[in-house]
């Protein structure tokens, strides 16, 4: 019974409504174009080998692994002590002379060659792997200071140097372990939001047998198709449809959205979100690598591996501090070489090949990558691409969809005229007429009448009118409800008692429909796409930040008007064809706005490309998503700020990070070469590995302080 004359477009509305969320972020986020196994490998890549960290490729990331540098360095330590305690220098400092016994000189050059080879292979393996890689970096600089130390140590001891550096050897490989392992375990902590978003489904399932009895299987031995009971507290173990109960399910692990959601029987259900009161029944949709948290593991994993512009400097940085540490520190042996201390030449040149390790360099960019997109996808906001990401705090115009992004694209009754006054019972009679109708705007109607806490009123024979709207008899009563086609049809006018509030509806662009009965009018409705109630606070925080905010609309200007009246926008496109929607995004681009274009629809595929950030809602269409940088899981117009927030955030901590590990070198090298000796300032080895070490853990500090930022805040900075 779907023949209504719908005034204005309505029915361009309509066909928004009931977009599924779950299943078009799942399917979207799909395209991401990796595996659900390379998911959790693409986040362990971001957070060390962008920043030319531990070598290159696969084995080389796979043999650094958090408890391989955690036990190298509690086995080098001690071997390191006793080594420490036997040196001369040690002795000579604290007073105090070593233990003899048989064999007591050979106690350093033994443990530490142990220390060498086992502590210091992961520099060794990581310098080869550089080498070969042709990309000269830490590792080099590294495996380049500890084998020059080793050498001038085993010369020493067959008398052809002068030199003996066993201890400042051993501290130092200690020293590198131990920072190496606090690095480790940041990125870890970094990297982990993926594997918690595996952890968060089940490991079993209570599914339906065909004779209606419940078995426990493993979520692995679940199709699609299958039945399966979640109860209350129990996570949904896959994506599915409802086809029993009704329960309030937190997805907040999916969308970021705190309140529940209430699905009842025919919606869509995500995998991992919690029936938080009552049981349901799902039928399952889609399994493993399809379900939606899969989908946001590859789009957060390929994120991780995608470079940014700051990335690419960090990298040239730190392969420019590489060679310019070769550079000092050959500088540096022909310098005290040419003063007549060979000793200082080797201690003062490998001093410097620690200290300007470009190890804070390498790990200033990847760590608050992979920090900020794990955040990111706890909140609901899933990075695509870095890049869009990084100009995002440089946005300066944001384009709105209308439909389905600042209004839900579905209607509601907004406005109740009646006749004798009586809105409760010309609502309640509308209702029955269209009790049958599956139209959007039947659905608005009868929803009314349920939130009133009504009933439709009982209709018979109802049939509809093609291109005029529904009639059916009510309590013996001929009763019509339809638009101005039904009005003309009949040669009827609206009285005047309902002129002016009718009016005003047309004013606004509402959808308006009107109660006959009898052959009277008893009445008009006025329906509107519902604006969002976060649509307003999104934009007003937007202005706050000087970013000027337009809507973009097929509809009609009448309508998109009242919209953009009601938020405050400050520009309008209306009537716009789904072919011209990039031109818009063109025509602010060419006034010299950056763009960040907000859409769900097919239709904004092209815009959304277009842009310089977009921004794709992830109850949209698969399109859409494809087409943006950024995806949001919920429908919430807020998360644009957000994404801007965290954007200023991360950047901010960038720089902050090259700042200091640019700085600290800058001081650090002169003084490891030993320009300030003539005063008696001189770096010892094992303080310029510790320093270094601390420059790590700095940034890493700095890095983890990202976590501290409120993405909800609407006092965005």
């Amino acid at each position: 019974m779907d023949q209504h004359d719908r005034v204005g477009t309505a029915e361009q509305h309509g066909a928004r409504a009931g977009t599924g969320h779950a299943g078009h972020t799942g399917h979207g986020a799909e395209h991401a174009g990796h595996g659900a196994e390379h998911a959790g490998h693409g986040a362990e890549h971001a957070g060390h080998g962008d920043g030319g960290g531990h070598g290159d490729g696969h084995d080389q990331h796979a043999a650094h692994s958090t408890a391989m540098f955690r036990n190298r360095f509690w086995l080098s330590l001690v071997l390191a002590l006793p080594v420490v305690v036997y040196a001369a220098t040690v002795q000579e400092w604290f007073g105090y002379t070593a233990p003899e016994f048989p064999g007591a000189g050979l106690v350093a050059p033994v443990l530490g060659t142990v220390i060498f080879v086992y502590g210091g292979w992961p520099f060794l393996a990581g310098a080869a792997a550089e080498i070969r890689g042709r990309q000269p970096g830490m590792m080099l600089l590294i495996g380049m200071a500890i084998t020059v130390a080793f050498a001038a140590s085993m010369a020493a001891g067959v008398g052809v140097f002068a030199v003996e550096v066993w201890w400042e050897l051993s501290l130092l490989i200690v020293i590198m372990l131990l920072g190496h392992w606090m690095e480790m375990r940041a990125i870890g902590q970094a990297r982990g939001a993926l594997a918690a978003l595996a952890e968060l489904l089940p490991d079993e399932a209570e599914r339906e047998t065909s004779a209606g009895h419940l078995e426990t299987v493993r979520i692995s031995e679940l199709g699609v198709g299958d039945v399966v009971l979640v109860r209350p507290g129990g996570r949904v173990p896959a994506d599915g449809t409802i086809v029993r109960g009704q329960a309030d399910l937190d997805e907040s692990m999916i969308t970021g959205e705190s309140n529940p959601v209430t699905r009842s029987e025919s919606e869509q259900v995500i995998a991992a979100s919690v029936s938080t009161d009552s049981s349901i029944r799902v039928r399952v949709d889609a399994v493993g690598a399809d379900t939606a948290l899969a989908g946001i593991q590859r789009l957060v994993a390929e994120a991780q591996e995608s470079r940014s512009h700051t990335q690419v400097l960090a990298d040239r940085a730190a392969a420019l501090l590489f060679y310019i540490a070769v550079a000092v520190a050959v500088l540096t042996v022909a310098t005290w070489a040419l003063l007549g201390d060979a000793d200082a030449a080797v201690v003062r040149s490998v001093t410097v090949l620690i200290i300007a390790c470009p190890h804070a360099m390498g790990l200033a960019i990847p760590l608050v990558t992979s920090i900020s997109m794990s955040k990111s996808a706890r909140s609901g906001i899933l990075v695509t691409d870095r890049l869009a990401l990084e100009r995002m705090r440089d946005v300066d115009a944001v384009l709105f969809d209308k439909t389905g992004t600042l209004t839900k694209g579905e209607h509601a009754v907004t406005g109740v005229a009646a006749a004798d006054g009586d809105t409760d019972a010309l609502l309640a009679l509308a209702g029955g007429v269209e009790a049958e109708s599956e139209h959007p705007l039947a659905r608005a109607i009868i929803a009314a009448v349920r939130e009133r806490g009504m009933d439709p009123r009982p209709a018979t024979d109802p049939r509809a009118m093609a291109g005029r709207g529904v009639e059916a008899t009510v309590d013996g009563h001929s009763v019509a409800v339809g638009g101005p086609a039904l009005l003309r049809e009949r040669d009827l006018e609206i009285p005047g008692e309902l002129l002016e509030e009718v009016g005003q509806w047309q004013q606004r662009g509402a959808a308006v429909l009107h109660v006959v009965r009898d052959g009277r009018i008893a009445g008009s409705l006025a329906l509107e796409d519902q604006v969002r109630a976060e649509s307003r606070a999104a934009v007003d925080t937007l202005h706050r930040l000087g970013v000027t905010v337009a809507m973009i609309t097929g509809d009609s200007r009448q309508v998109a008007e009242a919209v953009a009246a009601e938020l405050g926008i400050d520009e309008v496109f209306a009537e716009v064809l789904p072919e011209d929607k990039d031109r818009a995004v063109a025509d602010l681009q060419r006034r010299g706005h950056t763009v960040a274009m907000v859409g769900d629809g097919i239709n904004d595929a092209p815009a959304l490309a277009r842009a310089d950030v977009g921004i794709a809602i992830g109850a949209g269409t698969d399109v859409a998503i494809e087409s943006a940088g950024i995806v949001l899981a919920s429908d919430d117009p807020r998360a644009v700020v957000a994404v801007r927030r965290l954007s200023a955030a991360s950047y901010r901590k960038m720089v902050q990070n090259l700042w200091w590990a640019a700085g600290y070198n800058v001081v650090a090298i002169p003084l490891a070469a030993g320009v300030l000796a003539w005063a008696g300032i001189v770096m010892p080895m094992a303080v310029g590995a510790l320093l270094m070490s601390l420059s790590t853990i700095v940034v890493a500090l700095n890095a983890q302080l990202l976590r501290r930022v409120d993405l909800r805040s609407q006092a965005v900075g």
